[in-house]
Formats: structure tokens, sequence, C-alpha cells
């Protein structure tokens, strides 16, 4: 499978997030050359307190997202939108679609499609115990596919991991440090109709704070 780099950012500094679109509101710092996320509101305020940032590029579908994760605060959750497009042919910011303040159900249940993936969840306890990566398909709630969390819990001094997701049409192979984890194959039907080209977008549930670097789209052929 070869491949073309399309988009690179580094994240490295407040000029590298112009455009993009911040949902919610947080704290985007740059402290030593990456992009450090965190809530602005109380954790008390549940699902107010969360937030999407969404880069305003349009991709198209087949294609490889990579980024480096590191994960400084927990509990809490990161998850990566793609594919994300309006309903009906609508564009993501499309003033026709609802207003969305990162509240999740206006993500899932709202006015756009998308895939995200959860790479980071250490939010209930459960999870906490035994950590998964899950793969869902909005419009709805659908969890497609899970595969095992291989990330360490959450540091001031973590280290860095490379999270990919490869989307093909109607593959999704999501992989950390070139460890495959899991690979779903949509049939277009029974979670709704294949996603295409569309936006990605960072997701944080509140308090945790995250770090994010060299972000590369590269096209798939």
């Amino acid at each position: 499978m070869s491949s073309n780099v399309i988009y690179h950012n580094p994240l490295a500094s407040k000029e590298d997030l112009a455009g993009f679109v911040l949902e919610g509101q947080a704290r985007l710092d740059f402290p030593e050359g990456y992009l450090k996320m965190e809530n602005a509101l109380s954790f008390a305020e549940g699902q107010r307190a969360n937030y999407v940032l969404w880069c305003p590029v349009v991709f198209p579908d087949q294609i490889r997202i990579a980024f480096s994760f590191k994960p400084i605060r927990e509990p809490g959750l990161a998850m990566l939108f793609f594919s994300a497009a309006g309903r009906d042919g609508r564009s993501l910011f499309d003033d026709t679609l609802a207003p969305r303040t990162g509240e999740y159900a206006q993500y899932h249940h709202g006015d756009i499609n998308a895939f995200h993936v959860s790479f980071f969840r250490r939010k209930e306890p459960d999870e906490r115990a035994f950590h998964t990566c899950n793969l869902r398909k909005s419009y709805g709630f659908h969890l497609v596919c899970q595969g095992a969390d291989p990330i360490p819990d959450a540091s001031e001094d973590a280290d860095w991991y490379r999270i990919a997701v490869e989307k093909r049409t109607e593959s999704v192979r999501f992989l950390i440090n070139d460890l495959l984890l899991f690979e779903y194959r949509d049939d277009g039907v029974t979670y709704g109709g294949l996603l295409g080209e569309g936006r990605i977008g960072f997701r944080q549930l509140a308090p945790m704070i995250g770090g994010y670097r060299d972000l590369t789209v590269s096209e798939l052929s």
C-alpha cells in the first residue's frame, strides 16, 4: 500500500490552529512545542465541560490519518472523529445544522454522520480496569468494532504514542505504534450508508489532559 502526504500540521503553536473550529470551551496551550488540550469548564458541569476541535480541511475518502498522542492526566477520554460531514449532503459547518457545543449527543444523534474512535478511555471504573478502543458510527450510537488499548495510564512524563486510522471506502483499520488493533468492514447497510470524504476532529472528556503533535494525513492508493 503506497501513500502520498496531502496534509501535515506540527500542532506546535497557536498559528498552527488557524482555521480550526472549537466547539465547546477548552484551554489550548503549547507548553513544549505541542498542543496541550484541557477543559475550560469544571468537570462538575458534566457534558457541557467536553469539547471538539475540528481541522478545517475536507479530506477525501481513502486516507491514512496519523498523529502523536500522550495522556497527561486522567480520568477522561480521548476520541478522533473522521469522515465527518453534515447529513443530507451538507457541510459539517452548514448554517442549517443544529448548533454543537461539545455535548456528545449532538454528535451521535444530531445532524452529522461520522466515525469516531475512542483511543484512550479512562472514564468509568470498569473502563479504567480493562482498557479498550471503541469504533462507533453515527448517525446513531453504533458500536461497530472494538480492540485492546495498549497505552499505559496517564502521567506527567508519559511517552508519545503514534495513533493511526486507515480509511478505505468500506474498510477502517486502527493502529497504535504500527500495531493493528482492529479492522472493520462496513457493509453500507446495517448501520447506514458508507461514509466517504469529510473532516477530522479531536474530542476530549473532562477532566482529561492530552498532548497532540505531528498530524499527518496521507492519501492511500
